[in-house]
Parts: structure tokens; C-alpha cells; sequence
């Protein structure tokens, strides 16, 4: 079926340059579909602008390269551009564009959209109030305390340990801390990106990602092992320079722990009230036990993004994986229509 879909991408966060690479492939994927598409990006400033023609084809994370012909869209125009659409399909990521604020204009313009809705975006962007969800479904999680604004250092963990701000992605702002100079250094680092900051305990063991497709009953990929190449751990660099990190499917595990970690993935879904999509990252113990760490609901999503090639291992090409979640916003938006309110 062609569609008329709406990609949008950008953002105010400091993810910007890592949604402009993954939109420049979900368009250029969805018009060799057949579908219309057009593109509506937000800058760094929150203005809205429209695209005059197909993103470029490779953008580096990182550039400063708009990625469109732009041309200012109104906001008076917003709404009616949004509304126009079959289907919108938010590539954005961080603050701002991944925790519901979007999501929640969309279900005001009243238009299907692909992934969570406004509750789990908001939900699954927290850090501190996803893990305390997981803890109450039962569901095992990596150690951490909370800290806000104007709290002290503190870490009952000992070292190494991790500092990271409760509501951001892409290991922005995020630390490893090997003593007390280095805590005190990478929790005034987080609290530059967020007024809450968590304390994470380190793991030793494999890092493992799983993806999820599906609203109602969901299903869970191949995972994969995510080895980093070069750095101590899986930051910036490992995640978007190449050859900085090396994805293994399925992972060195047993078809026992492979289970847990899928099980693991999907019951996180549900518990966080997702639909659509979602990467779960998550640790397997050296002792064997298995630890979810966080549920991106707006993973990276150009074709060779760990979300798609997990997928992609487990039979879904990119291309079928777009059509499958315009076709899932499609399916939410009818079925959620029939409420009464």
C-alpha cells in the first residue's frame, strides 16, 4: 500500500546529527517503497522546517550538515502538515522528540504515528523512573541510585561505576568512573544535561541488544553481543565511529539465556506501556543472570543501526521492517479510535 508519510527528524536535543543519519536512510528506504514522502525537520532552535528534496545519502554523526533544502514551515502550518500524512514516522531522539513531547502533539493532530506512545516515551526516557517500573513487574535491573540537583556525590557501589544523566541517549554526558575525582567530575559533567543523574553499579559480563517489533503481542529479535573494538566501553565513538565496535548475532550465549534475554526484552515492552518499537540493552552477568539496562523507544535506525541489522538477522529486511511499522501506527491509531472518551 502507498502512503503519504511524514518523517521527522532533527530535534532540539544533542542527538540532532544521529537523527539526520538515521532519517536520510527511512527516507530514502520508504520512496524506493513507492510511498510520498516528506521530510520535516527541527532545529536545534525548535523551529520547524520542511524539506524540498531527499535527505543526502550519508551523514556523519557529529556534522553540522542540514541534510535538506529547508524551507521555514509556519506553525500555524505544523498541524496541517502532520495532519496530511497516512502516516508519521518521528526519527528523533533524545529530549524533546523521544520522551513524548511529539508523540503528544501527534495524538492532538490526531494521525497515526510509528512507535510508543506519549506515556512510554515519557516513561522509558527516565532512566530512574523505567527501572523502578521493571522493579515493580518483577523484572531484574542494573543497580543504580538517583541523584538531583544539589545532592552531593555519593557512590555505594565502589569502583569502576557509571555516571550518566537520567534522560538522554547516545552515551551522551555519560561516565566511567575509576575513583572519587572521577565520580566528582562525571556527575557535575551529567547535571549539565539533566537536573536528575544516576549512579549506575558496573557489570561485568556480555552487553547484549534485542529488538521488539509489535503492539498488542509483541515479538522479540535475535539479540546480539556487542563488542567494543577500541574504547574501555561502549560511548559515543563506539557507537557511531566505525569500526568502534563489532555486533555479534546471535550472541555468545546458551539457547537458555538467549530465551531469558528475549523474554526479558518483550516483558519490558509490556511493562512500559510500548507499542510500535523499541531496542532493550541489557547485560548478561558473569554468573548468568540477565539485567535489563534501558528500552530506547526511538532506537538508531539507519540500515546498518543495530536495531535493523538485529531484525535483518532475524528475517525482516529494512525495508519490510519500515512497512511493518507504518503498517502497526496504522493498526494503533484504529484500534484506539474506537474508545470512548
Amino acid at each position: 500500500m502507498t502512503r503519504r508519510i511524514a518523517v521527522i527528524l532533527g530535534g532540539r536535543s544533542s542527538e540532532n546529527a544521529i537523527s539526520i543519519a538515521s532519517a536520510a536512510s527511512v527516507v530514502d528506504a520508504l520512496e524506493q517503497s513507492g510511498h510520498d514522502v516528506v521530510s520535516v525537520e527541527i532545529d536545534r532552535s525548535g523551529r520547524w522546517q520542511l524539506g524540498t528534496r531527499e535527505p543526502v545519502s550519508q551523514i556523519e554523526p557529529g556534522s553540522s550538515e542540514p541534510g535538506f533544502e529547508l524551507v521555514r514551515l509556519p506553525p500555524r502550518e505544523v498541524a496541517r502538515t502532520l495532519a496530511d500524512a497516512d502516516v508519521v514516522f518521528p526519527v528523533l531522539h533524545g529530549p524533546f522528540g523521544e520522551d513524548g513531547t511529539v508523540q503528544g502533539l501527534l495524538e492532538l493532530a490526531g494521525v497515526p504515528y510509528v512507535g510508543a506512545g506519549v506515556l512510554a516515551s515519557a516513561l522509558c526516557m527516565d532512566k530512574d523512573l523505567f527501572k523502578s517500573v521493571l522493579r515493580d513487574h518483577g523484572i531484574p535491573v542494573t543497580a543504580n541510585i538517583t541523584l538531583r540537583l544539589g545532592d552531593e556525590p555519593r557512590n555505594p557501589f565502589g569502583f569502576p561505576v557509571f555516571i550518566k544523566p537520567a534522560r538522554l541517549g547516545s552515551s551522551v554526558g555519560i561516565t566511567k568512573a575509576h575513583d572519587e575525582g572521577e565520580l566528582r567530575a562525571g556527575v557535575a559533567l551529567a547535571f549539565e544535561h539533566d537536573e536528575k543523574v544516576l549512579v549506575e553499579q558496573f557489570v561485568s559480563g556480555l552487553e547484549v541488544e534485542v529488538g521488539v517489533l509489535g503492539n498488542l503481542r509483541p515479538t522479540a529479535s535475535l539479540p546480539g553481543e556487542i563488542v567494543v573494538t577500541a574504547n574501555e566501553w561502549y560511548d559515543y565513538e563506539a557507537k557511531y565511529d566505525e569500526g568502534e565496535m563489532d555486533l555479534i548475532v546471535p550472541p555468545r550465549l546458551t539457547d537458555e539465556q538467549i530465551e531469558r534475554v528475549q523474554e526479558l526484552a518483550v516483558r519490558a515492552f509490556v511493562a512500559t506501556d510500548c507499542e510500535g518499537m523499541a531496542r532493550v540493552d541489557m547485560f548478561v552477568r558473569d554468573d548468568g543472570e540477565v539485567l535489563v539496562n534501558e528500552l530506547n523507544t526511538i532506537p538508531g535506525f539507519t540500515s546498518t543501526s543495530v536495531y535493523a541489522r538485529l531484525f535483518e538477522a532475524s528475517g525482516v529486511p529494512y525495508a519490510d521492517l519500515l512497512e511493518q511499522l507504518a503498517d502497526l501506527a496504522v493498526d494503533r491509531f484504529e484500534r484506539r479510535s474506537q474508545l470512548r472518551y
